[in-house]
């Protein structure tokens, strides 16, 4: 019977849908589900080219969302002035992509073969079925912050722990309090120089006697009153009260002296991981991981995958430049897929 045609099969809605969108050819498939992603959706479905995203079942651990539904509060993404959370965020940037007639599956695309055209794509649960295949893609998988796993860390995760300075450094609960950074590198001195416009001091954890940090870095470090160094010094423990966090255990890893540093802010500048193990060996990627593109474009080495967001920038990791690189790779693909027509 076609596909289409009424029958007395009932499908479970969850399959049906499955089904009826694995069956028809995707003319952009966009994977990820965070401000680039769903803003591509939005142009791509605003151009007429309907395309289907795969916004992740917990994939990479993250709910569908992205990193920015584990930020509790938002007060720099423009047109929001009374702030909102992160999760509101996304839900309103989802229901605008479905607006606009966006298809969004929720299951994580697990496996691509790009050797070929058209782009073949496998998700959790079709890994013995035949692949769903699409013209173009667009890869928004994001990043995720590295973490110590300490302690206390899981209860304390954004109730006084943060992985972004620039994101959640003036909350509330951060001003006029000591905050401490961990991290020896570029990302750890610019965080920490920033934290000292909110916080009352700032501390740098360092786990070896020097930073690895550039000497620029290093003397911006130095010169600010505001923050101490302390080197050869690893945390232990996140504290506190049961609602937020306000000490970290630490240990001198010369001395093996262990204390308590009270601070309300717990910063970690340790890095991020791209998600980029479903295009590994097949798009090029830099020496971090991250997927390479075009300067100024979104292209990648691969005719036809784009790459918008997190996954591809790791120096600003705004909600706002995902979004504006969202917005590139819609652009892009939509004149991609006008050359092939």
């Amino acid at each position: 019977m076609p596909f289409g045609k009424k029958s007395n099969t009932i499908f479970p809605s969850r399959v049906f849908q499955r089904l009826q969108l694995r069956m028809v050819h995707h003319r952009v498939t966009i994977i990820g589900s965070g401000p680039a992603a769903h803003t591509a959706a939005i142009y791509l479905a605003r151009a007429e080219i309907k395309p289907t995203l795969y916004e992740g079942m917990f994939a990479n651990g993250i709910a569908a969302g992205g990193q920015l539904t584990t930020t509790t509060e938002i007060e720099n993404f423009p047109g929001f002035p009374g702030g909102l959370t992160g999760s509101e965020l996304m839900d309103r940037m989802k229901e605008q992509s479905l607006k606009f007639g966006t298809d969004v599956i929720t299951e994580t695309v697990s496996r691509l073969d790009l050797s070929s055209k058209p782009f073949k794509l496998w998700t959790e649960f079709s890994e013995d079925d035949e692949p769903a295949t699409t013209d173009a893609v667009i890869l928004a998988t994001g990043a995720s912050a590295k973490r110590l796993n300490l302690p206390g860390e899981e209860k304390y995760w954004q109730k006084g722990i943060s992985a972004c300075a620039v994101c959640d450094g003036a909350v509330p609960i951060f001003r006029n309090k000591p905050l401490a950074v961990v991290g020896g590198g570029d990302s750890a001195c610019e965080e920490a120089n920033f934290l000292t416009k909110y916080g009352s001091k700032v501390y740098m954890l360092v786990r070896r006697d020097q930073m690895r940090a550039s000497t620029i870095m290093r003397r911006r470090v130095e010169k600010n009153e505001k923050i101490v160094v302390l080197y050869e010094t690893v945390p232990l423990e996140a504290l506190g009260d049961g609602t937020l966090l306000n000490a970290v255990k630490i240990k001198n890893v010369r001395t093996n002296e262990i204390a308590e540093l009270p601070v309300n802010g717990f910063f970690y500048a340790i890095g991020h991981t791209p998600a980029t193990a479903i295009v590994a060996g097949q798009v090029e990627l830099d020496e971090t991981g991250y997927v390479k593109t075009v300067p100024g474009t979104s292209l990648t080495s691969v005719p036809g995958v784009f790459a918008a967001g997190d996954v591809q920038d790791s120096k600003y990791r705004q909600a706002v430049t995902s979004a504006g690189s969202g917005c590139m790779a819609a652009l892009d693909a939509e004149k991609y897929i006008s050359e092939l027509d």
